[in-house]
């Protein structure tokens, strides 16, 4: 699959992208959402929901709405289909940290897809408050503020200052579900409908 890179001037992208008010030149039903508009700049598709492992039920919302909040659940690192992304295993271990990163990377995907899903555009996002980042880590392993940085990064690629810088907390873990390297839950908070 081929990614299409489309060369935008720097203010544009900042104009369009990055600040609370979409372009003044296009009518309501002309404008894409600033989010999937920088998405698209960036190279970036949102993965399909996660494909559950064989014979187990997730009884939880991936996304809970309460009032102009939106809580995340923990999310893990998928693929463009909802599978569970490779490596997985404990870093420092099985999985190295720069292949951490990138998982983290991923499962910030996982999550703005599923906030995607529920929100219908994520230009819903006022602000993002929180997110808690957990690395399966081996023992001695003790980077894991790096490891986050991945989920981050695309949160502050995507949303801009403004609106991504958030709160965070990485810790290690003796072990996460299906032996995913990341898990990441969050919070952000809404506009008002």
């Amino acid at each position: 699959m081929h990614k299409r890179f489309v060369a935008y001037p720097v203010a544009q992208i900042f104009s369009t992208s990055l600040t609370n008010k979409p372009p003044a030149h296009r009518g309501p039903k002309e404008i894409m959402s600033r989010i999937t508009e920088r998405l698209a700049v960036l190279g970036l598709a949102l993965p399909q929901p996660l494909q559950s492992p064989s014979g187990v039920v997730l009884r939880f919302p991936w996304v809970r709405i309460v009032g102009t909040r939106a809580l995340i659940s923990g999310h893990g690192p998928t693929n463009a289909d909802g599978s569970l992304a490779s490596p997985l295993g404990k870093v420092g271990l099985e999985v190295s940290e720069q292949q951490a990163c990138e998982a983290a990377k991923l499962t910030a995907l996982a999550i703005l897809g599923s906030l995607h899903r529920e929100l219908g555009d994520l230009d819903r996002i006022a602000s993002w408050t929180r997110i808690f980042g957990m690395v399966n880590s081996a023992p001695g392993f003790n980077r894991q503020p790096v490891v986050i940085n991945g989920a981050t990064d695309l949160i502050l690629d995507v949303f801009g200052p403004v609106i991504g810088t958030h709160a965070r907390s990485a810790v290690g873990m003796a072990g996460l579900p299906f032996n995913i390297p990341v898990e990441i839950e969050g919070e952000v908070e809404l506009r008002p409908q």
